[in-house]
């Protein structure tokens, strides 16, 4: 624990098993209570290594896509009692030894979210092997991003986040896609419950594990990143509202935890 918060991290995986082990080794504990490996319907050995490092495994029975491992383990780490939750890529691209730097803000009450960005330092997102088309892409769609969220992020496109319980009690997730893009409608729905997001600069690494999408599958997301802004202004604007933009008051963590469960086992 830290400030007496409960801290799970959660980990989405697709047949990563070597980089799994690296990952799950690295995080730090104290101050994560508990950590959950989502084994999207894995081939190779994910699901084992997992287990034998002790993290608890919650299987999906065919693949199922990124966005669709997120809502089950943000669905799994509030049955578990998370007080602050942390989801880093289990391809060992994110740091994980920087939980304690990534959740500070959170457990002393100063923000609801923290992200993890790869261009708070310039220069670094490149030196640490990011594809110059890549790196173009992302200042491009964050500046976008920005100019419509208003959030001051100098990333928008990390997978190392942390959420406080409150914000996944209140955001409607489930409703986001299953895909690569739920990254995106995470922050627009953060701007619309206007939750305080904090920021820390993180190294980038590429490696041959990495597991970033390819050329084509990035300009797919880009497309629909735009998509995201596009729903988020005619919701905020009142021309076409949209149910995932209405952030609740309050709602129990057990209305957010039942579909989850239907396509996937915990062991």
């Amino acid at each position: 624990m830290m400030n007496g918060k409960r801290i799970i991290v959660f980990l989405p995986a697709f047949n990563t098993a070597l980089p799994l082990a690296m990952t799950l080794k690295a995080i730090p504990r104290p101050p994560v209570d508990e950590m959950i490996v989502v084994d999207d319907g894995s081939k190779d050995a994910t699901a084992q290594v997992g287990r034998e490092l002790g993290a608890t495994v919650v299987s999906h029975m065919v693949n199922s896509g990124y966005g669709a491992a997120q809502k089950t383990g943000f669905a799994e780490c509030l049955k578990r009692n998370a007080d602050v939750i942390v989801m880093v890529h289990s391809d060992f691209q994110y740091d994980p030894r920087l939980v304690p730097e990534i959740i500070a803000d959170i457990v002393e009450g100063r923000a609801d979210a923290c992200f993890g960005s790869r261009m708070h330092r310039k220069g670094d997102a490149r030196k640490g092997g990011m594809p110059w088309w890549r790196f173009i892409a992302n200042v491009c769609l964050t500046f976008i991003e920005d100019s419509v969220l208003q959030l001051g992020l100098s990333e928008y496109h990390t997978g190392y986040r942390a959420y406080s319980r409150s914000v996944l009690e209140r955001i409607p997730y489930l409703l986001n896609s299953d895909n690569y893009v739920f990254d995106t409608e995470m922050i627009a729905e953060l701007r619309a419950g206007n939750f305080r997001v904090a920021e820390i600069g993180i190294p980038t690494r590429y490696a041959e594990e990495s597991c970033s999408p390819t050329f084509w599958k990035s300009v797919r997301y880009g497309f629909s990143t735009l998509g995201v802004l596009w729903s988020y202004i005619l919701h905020q604007t009142g021309m076409a509202k949209s149910a995932k933009f209405e952030i609740r008051d309050q709602v129990h963590a057990s209305i957010q935890s039942t579909k989850p469960a239907e396509v996937a086992t915990v062991r």
